[in-house]
């Protein structure tokens, strides 16, 4: 199999060209016509938020077999479009493999640009001891049905989308936010908090999708537990809600509202927790969304 490092790409006329656009760019609804007219030349075109927590969206030539995302195989919808992300803790850089019609490989570094989390230091030691016997036994059954939701895959195009918030309010917890106890971290806040002040106030879907959890009852941890799936390995959690208005199975449509906010589960005040996750990987929901208007 003939390789294509970046570098040769450069130096050979005929061979295929491979483009980024700035990190500064917003989700978009579709990727834009330079990224589509890009198939019938060969290119492998993307853009988004190319930090850590954010994420990257693109097509492939026409006929390409295969794409990987730092090893992880990447699904490439019909019209040759593909979606990735990068963790919270993402290293510099991620690399994107595409094997062509032709059997050509050609491989791309993709640069990550670190963030600044709110790292708060407390001089006091963390706790010790793991949870009870007692507790997970309650709480294993939970975990078991929430990887089995995140392992669903589904027809959902809300990767395509720009992202809307689910409800307004007052960011209560930031995505990614941690402490340290006297040098030891602990676990970072995986989503974002949005506090509206009072139980049952509506909120929405931020992109179509398809549900893929929705809790009969109250998890210990997250309380009434709402889970969408976006297509692409990309899904949404949605904690602490004194309802869910929605089934598992139903398809929903951006803006359409599926559940009330509350403070079920382990919440001192009611709030929306939202986080999103691709395979794995925490992301950061302000980079889909844009700042709060």
């Amino acid at each position: 199999m003939r390789v294509l490092t970046q570098a040769g790409l450069l130096g050979a006329a005929a061979a295929l060209l491979v483009g980024a656009a700035p990190a500064s760019l917003l989700p978009a609804q579709r990727p834009d016509d330079s990224l589509q007219s890009g198939r019938a030349i060969g290119m492998i075109r993307y853009k988004g938020e190319l930090t850590q927590g954010g994420w990257v969206r693109g097509t492939v030539p026409q006929g390409t077999r295969t794409l990987t995302f730092d090893g992880t195989p990447i699904p490439i919808a019909p019209d040759g479009d593909w979606f990735a992300a990068f963790d919270r803790d993402a290293g510099p850089s991620a690399t994107l493999v595409a094997t062509l019609a032709d059997g050509r490989s050609v491989t791309q570094q993709i640069t990550v640009s670190p963030r600044a989390w709110h790292i708060e230091n407390i001089n006091i030691a963390r706790g010790t001891g793991g949870p009870s016997s007692a507790f997970m036994a309650l709480r294993q059954p939970e975990l078991d049905r929430i990887h089995a939701a995140r392992a669903m895959r589904t027809d959902a195009q809300g990767w395509r989308q720009k992202f809307i918030w689910p409800a307004q309010g007052r960011i209560s917890g930031q995505f990614g936010s941690q402490r340290i106890y006297r040098g030891e971290p602990g676990a970072y806040h995986s989503g974002l908090d949005i506090a509206t002040g009072r139980s049952g106030t509506p909120f929405v879907a931020p992109a179509d999708g398809v549900v893929i959890l929705a809790a009969d009852k109250p998890f210990t941890l997250e309380g009434n537990l709402l889970m969408i799936d976006h297509g692409m390995g990309l899904n949404s959690a949605f904690l602490h809600c004194s309802q869910i208005l929605v089934h598992q199975g139903d398809h929903v449509k951006q803006g359409q509202v599926i559940g009330l906010i509350g403070m079920t589960g382990r919440a001192t005040g009611p709030h929306l927790h939202w986080s999103l996750m691709w395979q794995g990987s925490r992301v950061d929901p302000i980079l889909f969304t844009g700042p709060m208007k």
